[in-house]
Formats: structure tokens, C-alpha cells, sequence
């Protein structure tokens, strides 16, 4: 008798694969002539000002609150809202700077403070994967241990889905989730204000960076802020990852990271 699951690599069975990535990965190859357009991504967060220039119109979206009454403690409501404190502004308009026509969805799942709930975060997770969405942008995470096997079955079902989950890691040096996984493109702060330049880390669990240092970001209300964090490096790699998708919808995550680091101004 044979093992579980090795039908699939019968010969009658098993799929042929497309070798979908070049000899050297060049920037041209990545995505010149591209704009993100078609490519589904989800900012997870407090929600979207579309007064804010060149963020709207939006696809999409919706809002998560806490609900103890629902099955999971979290109930989705789908449809327009505002932003409520100016973070989710922010990481759209990044996305936009790079991905201009990608098709921007905004899940809410942070209040007027910049807070919400490990639940929330996961339910607005599951709406985006059930929608389709390409790229999750998470400009977000939490430091409890006890949501670290919840994040880690979310995370698992976005790899095998294809969809790609981008994660700030935490601004202080401590184990923050889902941005510690390793299926998650981590991403930290760097100097610099080119959309464009990114970097890799040898010596993960932050393994890519991308502006996030004193930069311009859009706000509340159409104005923009002075900002410094890892949440705005994230969108970058967000907006790239969807420029990517643009022009080659058909790669997986391990061949997108694969591609990201081949691209970093580090790489030799």
C-alpha cells in the first residue's frame, strides 16, 4: 500500500509545472511596463481615506468587530467606511506610489486609537483570503502567544491559496505575529525614500526592507505627516509584490521571495 498523498505524483496523475522564472532576474524582467493592475491587495487596517490624492477610488472592503455572539467572536460588515485614525491612509497610499492600478480593498480592523483584537485581525484575514485577495498588506501584528497557532493556520491556508502576506514586524525588538512565520514577507524599515529600493536580510525573521524613515506619508483628510515606522515599509513591499503580480500572476510565494531578494540593491 502505498503512503498518504503520493497518488499525486503518479504518473497519471501528477501535474506538469511551467519553470516561470528566468536564468537572472532583472527589474525589466519583474515589472517593466506593468502598474498592478487586476491584482487584488487588502490593507488590513484602519481603514481608507479616499480624499487622500491617488489612493481611491477603492475596490472593495469591509469592517470587523468584535462579537461575542458570533461563531468566532468577530463579525464582518461589508461595505464603504472611513478611516479612523490615518495608518491605513498611509500604507494605501504607498501601495498606490507603486502599484498604481492595483485594486485596493480596505479591511478594518483598528479603532480610533490604533488598537482592536487578535480575533478581529484574524476574521479580517479570513474575509480577505475568501475574497480572493492576491497581496495582504498587515501593517499590524500582536505579541500574544496564545494567538500564535490561530495566525499560524491562517497564514498556512494564504500560502497554500497563493496569496501573498506582507507584515511589519514589531518597532521594538520582540516576537510579534503572523510577522514571525516563516511564509510571511517580513519587512523592516530603512533609510531612504525610493519606492523602488528594497533589501535583504540574511539572517531572518525580518527578511526584507524598504523605506520607513522619516518619510511623507498620506493622512486623514487629504493632508500628509511626517512618520517613521516599520507599518510604512510594508506597503512598499506590498505595492511591489502586486506590480509583480501584474505581469506574472502565476507565481507562487516561494517564487516571489525568491524574485525579491534576486532584486534587492544588496544582492551580488
Amino acid at each position: 500500500m502505498k503512503p498518504a498523498w503520493s497518488w499525486q505524483f503518479d504518473p497519471a496523475t501528477l501535474q506538469r509545472v511551467q519553470a516561470s522564472l528566468p536564468g537572472t532576474i532583472t527589474r525589466e524582467w519583474a515589472w517593466e511596463g506593468t502598474t498592478g493592475a487586476g491584482v487584488k491587495v487588502a490593507v488590513i487596517d484602519s481603514g481608507i481615506d479616499v480624499s487622500y490624492p491617488g489612493v481611491g477610488p477603492l475596490a472593495g472592503g469591509a469592517v470587523v468587530v468584535a462579537d461575542d455572539d458570533a461563531p468566532r467572536g468577530a463579525r464582518v460588515i461589508e461595505g464603504p467606511h472611513e478611516d479612523l485614525f490615518g495608518h491605513g491612509t498611509a500604507c494605501a497610499a504607498i501601495i498606490r506610489q507603486v502599484a498604481p492600478d492595483a485594486e485596493l480593498y480596505s479591511i478594518r480592523v483598528l479603532g480610533e486609537r490604533l488598537t482592536g483584537r487578535g480575533i478581529v485581525f484574524a476574521e479580517g484575514m479570513r474575509w480577505a483570503l475568501a475574497h480572493g485577495m492576491q497581496v495582504l498588506n498587515m501593517s499590524l501584528s500582536t505579541s500574544r502567544i496564545d494567538y500564535f497557532g490561530l495566525f499560524h493556520e491562517i497564514v498556512d491556508a494564504a500560502y497554500f491559496q497563493r496569496a501573498m502576506v506582507v507584515c511589519a514586524v514589531n518597532n521594538i525588538r520582540a516576537a510579534s505575529y503572523p510577522s514571525q512565520y516563516a511564509s510571511v514577507f517580513s519587512v523592516a524599515a530603512h533609510e531612504g525614500r525610493d519606492p523602488f529600493r528594497l533589501e535583504y536580510n540574511t539572517s531572518p525573521p525580518v527578511e526584507f526592507g524598504a523605506p520607513g524613515i522619516d518619510l511623507e506619508v498620506g493622512w486623514l483628510g487629504g493632508r500628509s505627516i511626517r512618520a517613521t515606522g516599520n507599518s510604512f515599509a510594508a506597503p512598499h513591499i506590498s505595492g511591489l509584490i502586486a506590480r509583480i503580480l501584474g505581469k506574472h500572476p502565476a507565481l507562487t510565494p516561494f517564487q516571489m521571495k525568491t524574485v525579491l531578494m534576486a532584486l534587492a540593491d544588496n544582492a551580488q
